[in-house]
Protein backbone atom coordinates (compact mmCIF):
# COMPACT_ATOMS: atom_id res chain seq x y z
CA UNK A 1 0.00 0.00 0.00
CA UNK A 2 2.63 2.18 0.61
CA UNK A 3 4.10 1.98 -3.03
CA UNK A 4 1.00 2.55 -4.34
CA UNK A 5 0.74 5.77 -1.89
CA UNK A 6 4.93 6.82 -2.97
CA UNK A 7 3.99 6.30 -6.95
CA UNK A 8 1.04 8.08 -7.39
CA UNK A 9 -0.13 10.73 -4.20
CA UNK A 10 2.52 13.26 -5.57
CA UNK A 11 2.57 15.98 -7.87
CA UNK A 12 5.15 14.08 -10.55
CA UNK A 13 2.45 11.12 -10.24
CA UNK A 14 -0.33 12.68 -10.38
CA UNK A 15 0.43 14.65 -14.00
CA UNK A 16 1.53 11.78 -15.08
CA UNK A 17 -1.85 9.67 -14.00
CA UNK A 18 -3.44 12.76 -15.94
CA UNK A 19 -1.27 12.25 -19.36
CA UNK A 20 -2.47 8.43 -19.04
CA UNK A 21 -6.12 9.36 -18.52
CA UNK A 22 -6.21 11.35 -21.75
CA UNK A 23 -4.30 8.55 -23.94
CA UNK A 24 -6.61 6.31 -22.77
CA UNK A 25 -9.47 8.42 -23.70
CA UNK A 26 -8.14 9.10 -27.04
CA UNK A 27 -6.92 5.51 -27.56
CA UNK A 28 -10.10 3.99 -26.44
CA UNK A 29 -12.63 5.57 -29.21
CA UNK A 30 -12.09 2.71 -31.55
CA UNK A 31 -12.33 0.08 -28.93
CA UNK A 32 -15.90 1.46 -28.40
CA UNK A 33 -16.71 1.07 -31.98
CA UNK A 34 -15.62 -2.55 -32.40
CA UNK A 35 -17.54 -3.76 -28.76
CA UNK A 36 -20.89 -1.84 -30.14
CA UNK A 37 -20.17 -3.69 -33.65
CA UNK A 38 -19.39 -7.19 -31.86
CA UNK A 39 -22.07 -6.83 -29.23
CA UNK A 40 -25.16 -6.02 -31.72
CA UNK A 41 -24.84 -9.69 -33.31
CA UNK A 42 -26.15 -11.20 -29.87
CA UNK A 43 -29.31 -9.67 -30.07
CA UNK A 44 -30.53 -6.54 -28.87
CA UNK A 45 -31.74 -8.14 -25.36
CA UNK A 46 -28.10 -9.63 -24.47
CA UNK A 47 -26.08 -6.64 -26.48
CA UNK A 48 -25.80 -4.45 -23.03
CA UNK A 49 -24.25 -7.90 -20.47
CA UNK A 50 -21.95 -8.56 -23.13
CA UNK A 51 -20.64 -4.93 -23.71
CA UNK A 52 -20.29 -4.82 -19.94
CA UNK A 53 -18.81 -8.35 -18.78
CA UNK A 54 -16.84 -7.87 -22.37
CA UNK A 55 -14.68 -4.45 -20.79
CA UNK A 56 -15.12 -5.90 -17.40
CA UNK A 57 -13.07 -8.89 -18.50
CA UNK A 58 -10.83 -6.99 -21.14
CA UNK A 59 -10.01 -4.69 -17.73
CA UNK A 60 -8.82 -7.53 -15.85
CA UNK A 61 -6.49 -9.06 -18.69
CA UNK A 62 -4.75 -5.75 -19.75
CA UNK A 63 -3.21 -5.08 -16.31
CA UNK A 64 -2.22 -8.94 -16.34
CA UNK A 65 -0.62 -8.25 -19.94
CA UNK A 66 0.36 -4.67 -18.45
CA UNK A 67 2.53 -6.63 -15.61
CA UNK A 68 3.80 -9.12 -18.01
CA UNK A 69 4.95 -6.43 -20.79
CA UNK A 70 6.70 -4.68 -18.05
CA UNK A 71 8.67 -8.07 -16.82
CA UNK A 72 9.55 -9.19 -20.32
CA UNK A 73 9.74 -6.12 -22.35
CA UNK A 74 12.91 -6.84 -23.55
CA UNK A 75 11.97 -9.98 -24.79
CA UNK A 76 9.14 -8.58 -27.04
CA UNK A 77 11.83 -6.65 -29.06
CA UNK A 78 13.58 -9.78 -29.53
CA UNK A 79 12.80 -11.26 -33.38
CA UNK A 80 11.41 -14.83 -33.26
CA UNK A 81 11.72 -15.55 -37.12
CA UNK A 82 12.62 -13.89 -40.04
CA UNK A 83 13.09 -14.48 -43.55
CA UNK A 84 15.36 -12.53 -46.20
CA UNK A 85 13.98 -12.96 -50.31
CA UNK A 86 16.75 -10.30 -51.56
CA UNK A 87 14.71 -7.70 -53.71
CA UNK A 88 11.13 -9.21 -52.89
CA UNK A 89 10.36 -9.62 -49.17
CA UNK A 90 12.43 -9.36 -46.30
CA UNK A 91 11.53 -9.04 -42.23
CA UNK A 92 12.30 -9.70 -39.13
CA UNK A 93 9.22 -11.11 -36.96
CA UNK A 94 8.90 -10.60 -32.93
CA UNK A 95 6.12 -11.04 -30.46
CA UNK A 96 4.71 -7.71 -30.66
CA UNK A 97 4.68 -7.09 -34.34
CA UNK A 98 2.94 -11.01 -34.82
CA UNK A 99 0.10 -9.82 -32.60
CA UNK A 100 -0.34 -6.13 -34.10
CA UNK A 101 -0.20 -7.60 -37.73
CA UNK A 102 -2.34 -10.29 -36.68
CA UNK A 103 -4.82 -7.49 -34.70
CA UNK A 104 -4.82 -4.95 -37.47
CA UNK A 105 -5.42 -7.86 -40.49
CA UNK A 106 -8.82 -8.53 -38.26
CA UNK A 107 -10.45 -5.38 -37.58
CA UNK A 108 -9.75 -4.71 -41.54
CA UNK A 109 -10.98 -8.03 -42.16
CA UNK A 110 -14.32 -7.76 -39.98
CA UNK A 111 -15.17 -3.60 -41.12
CA UNK A 112 -14.82 -4.95 -44.71
CA UNK A 113 -17.26 -8.05 -44.06
CA UNK A 114 -19.48 -5.47 -42.25
CA UNK A 115 -19.59 -3.32 -44.98
CA UNK A 116 -20.36 -5.46 -47.14
CA UNK A 117 -23.45 -6.44 -45.55
CA UNK A 118 -24.55 -3.53 -45.02
CA UNK A 119 -24.44 -3.11 -48.79
CA UNK A 120 -26.42 -6.77 -49.30
CA UNK A 121 -28.81 -6.63 -46.82
CA UNK A 122 -32.40 -6.25 -48.00
CA UNK A 123 -33.85 -4.70 -44.62
CA UNK A 124 -31.24 -1.96 -43.17
CA UNK A 125 -33.18 -1.19 -40.68
CA UNK A 126 -33.64 -4.45 -39.43
CA UNK A 127 -29.98 -5.59 -39.63
CA UNK A 128 -28.00 -6.23 -37.00
CA UNK A 129 -24.84 -7.34 -38.95
CA UNK A 130 -23.84 -10.39 -40.14
CA UNK A 131 -23.77 -14.09 -38.93
CA UNK A 132 -25.11 -13.92 -34.96
CA UNK A 133 -22.86 -14.73 -31.88
CA UNK A 134 -23.52 -16.41 -29.20
CA UNK A 135 -22.65 -14.29 -25.79
CA UNK A 136 -19.54 -16.27 -24.94
CA UNK A 137 -18.02 -16.15 -28.47
CA UNK A 138 -18.66 -12.00 -28.66
CA UNK A 139 -17.28 -11.79 -24.91
CA UNK A 140 -13.97 -13.50 -26.00
CA UNK A 141 -13.80 -11.90 -29.32
CA UNK A 142 -14.35 -8.12 -27.35
CA UNK A 143 -11.84 -9.65 -25.05
CA UNK A 144 -8.91 -10.56 -27.33
CA UNK A 145 -9.30 -7.44 -29.59
CA UNK A 146 -9.08 -5.16 -26.45
CA UNK A 147 -6.15 -6.62 -25.58
CA UNK A 148 -5.13 -6.44 -29.17
CA UNK A 149 -5.53 -2.42 -28.67
CA UNK A 150 -3.83 -2.72 -25.02
CA UNK A 151 -0.21 -3.23 -26.68
CA UNK A 152 -0.13 0.30 -27.98
CA UNK A 153 -1.80 2.13 -25.75
CA UNK A 154 0.27 -0.12 -22.71
CA UNK A 155 3.59 0.36 -24.78
CA UNK A 156 2.92 4.28 -25.36
CA UNK A 157 1.75 4.22 -21.25
CA UNK A 158 5.16 2.66 -20.40
CA UNK A 159 6.74 5.71 -22.35
CA UNK A 160 5.10 8.29 -20.10
CA UNK A 161 4.74 6.54 -16.49
CA UNK A 162 8.65 5.59 -15.70
CA UNK A 163 11.20 6.92 -13.61
CA UNK A 164 15.03 7.32 -14.19
CA UNK A 165 16.94 4.62 -11.45
CA UNK A 166 20.28 2.98 -11.80
CA UNK A 167 21.04 -0.72 -11.83
CA UNK A 168 24.34 -1.45 -9.70
CA UNK A 169 26.32 -3.77 -11.23
CA UNK A 170 29.01 -6.66 -10.35
CA UNK A 171 32.51 -7.59 -12.26
CA UNK A 172 30.53 -10.59 -13.88
CA UNK A 173 27.72 -7.97 -14.99
CA UNK A 174 24.55 -9.02 -12.57
CA UNK A 175 22.59 -6.79 -11.11
CA UNK A 176 22.75 -6.42 -7.43
CA UNK A 177 20.29 -3.95 -7.04
CA UNK A 178 18.75 -0.89 -7.73
CA UNK A 179 19.20 3.22 -7.22
CA UNK A 180 16.70 5.60 -7.21
CA UNK A 181 18.61 8.83 -9.13
CA UNK A 182 21.00 8.92 -12.11
CA UNK A 183 24.33 6.78 -12.84
CA UNK A 184 26.38 9.57 -11.70
CA UNK A 185 24.08 10.00 -8.59
CA UNK A 186 24.87 5.72 -8.27
CA UNK A 187 28.27 6.02 -8.39
CA UNK A 188 28.96 8.83 -5.63
CA UNK A 189 26.19 7.02 -3.55
CA UNK A 190 28.93 3.65 -3.96
CA UNK A 191 31.78 5.74 -3.41
CA UNK A 192 30.41 7.20 -0.21
CA UNK A 193 28.83 3.70 0.82
CA UNK A 194 30.77 1.17 -0.82
CA UNK A 195 28.62 -2.18 -1.61
CA UNK A 196 30.27 -5.50 -1.71
CA UNK A 197 31.18 -6.82 -5.12
CA UNK A 198 29.39 -3.54 -6.58
CA UNK A 199 31.95 -2.05 -9.23
CA UNK A 200 29.72 0.07 -11.27
CA UNK A 201 26.05 1.47 -12.40
CA UNK A 202 24.08 1.01 -15.65
CA UNK A 203 21.27 3.28 -16.87
CA UNK A 204 17.71 1.37 -16.32
CA UNK A 205 14.22 2.47 -15.69
CA UNK A 206 11.51 1.91 -13.14
CA UNK A 207 8.14 1.84 -14.50
CA UNK A 208 5.10 2.97 -12.56
CA UNK A 209 3.06 -0.33 -12.97
CA UNK A 210 0.37 1.17 -10.10
CA UNK A 211 0.06 4.10 -12.17
CA UNK A 212 -0.78 2.68 -15.60
CA UNK A 213 -3.28 0.02 -13.73
CA UNK A 214 -5.59 3.03 -12.06
CA UNK A 215 -5.75 4.52 -15.60
CA UNK A 216 -6.48 1.12 -17.01
CA UNK A 217 -9.28 0.63 -14.39
CA UNK A 218 -10.23 4.67 -14.91
CA UNK A 219 -10.43 4.39 -18.88
CA UNK A 220 -12.63 0.73 -18.52
CA UNK A 221 -15.04 2.25 -15.95
CA UNK A 222 -15.76 5.28 -18.72
CA UNK A 223 -15.69 2.76 -21.51
CA UNK A 224 -18.38 0.84 -19.58
CA UNK A 225 -20.61 4.10 -19.17
CA UNK A 226 -20.06 5.02 -22.63
CA UNK A 227 -20.64 2.05 -24.47
CA UNK A 228 -24.12 1.64 -24.62
CA UNK A 229 -24.58 5.42 -25.20
CA UNK A 230 -22.41 4.42 -28.41
CA UNK A 231 -24.44 1.60 -29.14
CA UNK A 232 -27.58 3.45 -29.18
CA UNK A 233 -26.49 6.49 -30.95
CA UNK A 234 -25.31 3.83 -34.02
CA UNK A 235 -28.28 2.61 -33.83
CA UNK A 236 -30.86 5.67 -33.81
CA UNK A 237 -28.59 7.31 -36.73
CA UNK A 238 -27.86 4.45 -39.27
CA UNK A 239 -26.09 6.75 -41.59
CA UNK A 240 -23.16 6.95 -39.15
CA UNK A 241 -22.92 3.41 -39.21
CA UNK A 242 -20.90 2.96 -42.20
CA UNK A 243 -18.64 6.04 -40.78
CA UNK A 244 -17.57 4.04 -38.03
CA UNK A 245 -16.85 1.37 -39.85
CA UNK A 246 -14.67 3.04 -42.43
CA UNK A 247 -12.60 4.25 -39.30
CA UNK A 248 -13.03 1.11 -37.82
CA UNK A 249 -10.85 0.12 -41.27
CA UNK A 250 -8.61 2.83 -40.51
CA UNK A 251 -7.70 1.32 -37.25
CA UNK A 252 -6.35 -2.13 -38.40
CA UNK A 253 -4.54 0.12 -41.53
CA UNK A 254 -2.83 1.27 -38.71
CA UNK A 255 -1.91 -1.46 -36.53
CA UNK A 256 -1.04 -3.36 -39.76
CA UNK A 257 1.36 -0.44 -40.93
CA UNK A 258 2.47 -0.15 -37.11
CA UNK A 259 3.37 -4.21 -37.14
CA UNK A 260 5.10 -4.55 -40.11
CA UNK A 261 7.58 -1.33 -39.16
CA UNK A 262 8.21 -3.14 -36.38
CA UNK A 263 9.06 -6.51 -38.32
CA UNK A 264 11.20 -4.08 -40.42
CA UNK A 265 9.31 -5.23 -43.37
CA UNK A 266 10.20 -4.25 -46.82
CA UNK A 267 8.47 -5.30 -50.40
CA UNK A 268 10.30 -4.84 -53.57
CA UNK A 269 12.80 -3.00 -51.33
CA UNK A 270 10.75 -0.56 -50.09
CA UNK A 271 9.91 -0.25 -46.70
CA UNK A 272 6.35 0.15 -44.64
CA UNK A 273 6.15 2.76 -42.61
CA UNK A 274 3.98 2.99 -39.67
CA UNK A 275 1.49 5.52 -40.32
CA UNK A 276 1.38 8.29 -38.11
CA UNK A 277 -1.04 9.00 -35.04
CA UNK A 278 -1.18 12.47 -36.32
CA UNK A 279 -2.13 11.46 -39.94
CA UNK A 280 -5.09 9.46 -38.33
CA UNK A 281 -6.41 11.51 -36.54
CA UNK A 282 -6.41 14.10 -39.67
CA UNK A 283 -8.23 11.29 -41.69
CA UNK A 284 -10.61 10.57 -39.20
CA UNK A 285 -11.67 14.14 -38.73
CA UNK A 286 -12.09 14.82 -42.15
CA UNK A 287 -13.80 11.81 -42.62
CA UNK A 288 -16.48 12.69 -39.52
CA UNK A 289 -16.61 16.38 -41.45
CA UNK A 290 -17.35 15.10 -44.74
CA UNK A 291 -19.72 12.75 -43.33
CA UNK A 292 -21.78 15.49 -41.36
CA UNK A 293 -21.82 17.97 -44.69
CA UNK A 294 -22.89 14.94 -47.14
CA UNK A 295 -25.65 13.54 -44.58
CA UNK A 296 -26.54 17.58 -44.79
CA UNK A 297 -26.96 17.64 -48.24
CA UNK A 298 -29.22 14.74 -48.93
CA UNK A 299 -31.60 15.75 -46.43
CA UNK A 300 -31.84 18.90 -48.35
CA UNK A 301 -32.19 17.36 -51.66
CA UNK A 302 -34.87 15.11 -50.54
CA UNK A 303 -36.77 17.98 -48.65
CA UNK A 304 -36.22 19.77 -52.20
CA UNK A 305 -37.54 16.82 -53.89
CA UNK A 306 -40.34 16.04 -51.89
CA UNK A 307 -41.61 19.78 -51.81
CA UNK A 308 -41.63 19.72 -55.66
CA UNK A 309 -43.39 16.35 -55.98
CA UNK A 310 -45.93 18.60 -53.62
CA UNK A 311 -46.37 20.95 -56.31
CA UNK A 312 -44.11 24.10 -55.18
CA UNK A 313 -42.03 25.24 -57.87
CA UNK A 314 -38.00 24.59 -58.03
CA UNK A 315 -37.37 27.91 -56.81
CA UNK A 316 -39.61 28.39 -53.71
CA UNK A 317 -38.90 24.23 -53.14
CA UNK A 318 -34.84 25.13 -53.24
CA UNK A 319 -36.00 28.23 -50.14
CA UNK A 320 -38.06 25.37 -48.25
CA UNK A 321 -35.33 22.60 -48.26
CA UNK A 322 -32.63 25.34 -47.20
CA UNK A 323 -34.97 26.58 -44.57
CA UNK A 324 -35.42 23.04 -43.06
CA UNK A 325 -31.69 22.06 -43.19
CA UNK A 326 -30.87 24.93 -41.48
CA UNK A 327 -33.64 24.12 -38.80
CA UNK A 328 -32.45 20.45 -38.31
CA UNK A 329 -28.92 21.99 -37.98
CA UNK A 330 -29.64 24.40 -35.08
CA UNK A 331 -31.95 21.65 -33.59
CA UNK A 332 -29.12 19.15 -33.45
CA UNK A 333 -26.48 21.48 -32.22
CA UNK A 334 -29.17 21.86 -29.53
Amino acid sequence: MGEIFAEVFTVSGFFTLLMLLMLQAVLGFDNLLYISIESKRTGEENASMVRRWGIGLAVVFRIILLVIIVNIFTLLAEPLFGFHLSGLIEGEFTFQSLVTLAGGSFIIYTAIKEITHLLSVEHIEHSEGGRSKSVIQAISMIVAMNLVFSFDSILSAMAIANVEVARIMDAAGHVLGTFDGTVTQCKAALIAEPMEGAVGCSPGKHYQVWIMAIAIIASGLVMALMADYVADFLKRNRMYEVLGLFILFLVGALLVTEGAHLAHLTIFTYPIEAMSKSSFYLVVFVLVVTDIITNRYQKRLWAQKMAEIEGANPAEAGKQAAEAAMGSGKSAGH
